[in-house]
């Protein structure tokens, strides 16, 4: 009995990671606006979602202590440095968890040349759809509307097709 439950609890949770998987790579049909968001950067100053609108943006929800968040954070620079002439930038969005610190240090030994937001009371996680999961990255248009969602780590060759197609 128990190698049968076995089996059947791992085929359930393989199912939940291709439902999963789908939810998280789908475009989102038409593009959903972007939430109200008030995003506060490293430096202090502070972006609105109107301040997204005319370029492409990728706001990646990560954290310090994410394994994969940190392993593929050069992938997102490689990308930010690859497109940001052509209208295209990154804000990295520290989970309300992740201790300031740690991410401003972060941020400057690794010299993230993109913005930098902190999360602190859990807000902008909560308005993008309930984040939990790091990393959860949303790619948003020119008319500022959340056209993919990825969760987890993203294939950089399949991120850069798809902003190539945004930017084209």
């Amino acid at each position: 009995m128990q190698p049968m439950l076995a089996a059947l609890n791992r085929r359930q949770f393989q199912l939940g990671l291709v439902a999963a998987a789908s939810v998280g790579l789908s475009a989102c049909a038409g593009g959903n606006a972007v939430p109200p968001s008030r995003f506060l950067l490293l430096d202090g100053s502070t972006l609105s979602e109107a301040d997204l609108r005319g370029q492409v943006t990728l706001v990646n929800f990560w954290a310090t202590s994410c394994v994969s968040c940190v392993r593929k954070m050069p992938d997102l620079v490689a990308t930010y440095l690859k497109y940001r002439e052509r209208g295209f930038e990154t804000i990295a969005v520290a989970m309300s968890y992740d201790p300031p610190a740690m991410v401003a240090n972060f941020a400057q030994t690794r010299q993230l040349p993109f913005k930098v937001a902190l999360d602190h009371s859990g807000a902008l996680a909560r308005d993008w759809g309930e984040v939990r999961l790091t990393p959860t990255t949303f790619v948003v248009d020119r008319q500022a509307r959340i056209v993919k969602r990825y969760l987890g780590p993203i294939d950089p060759a399949a991120l850069n097709a798809y902003i190539e197609g945004l930017l084209a």
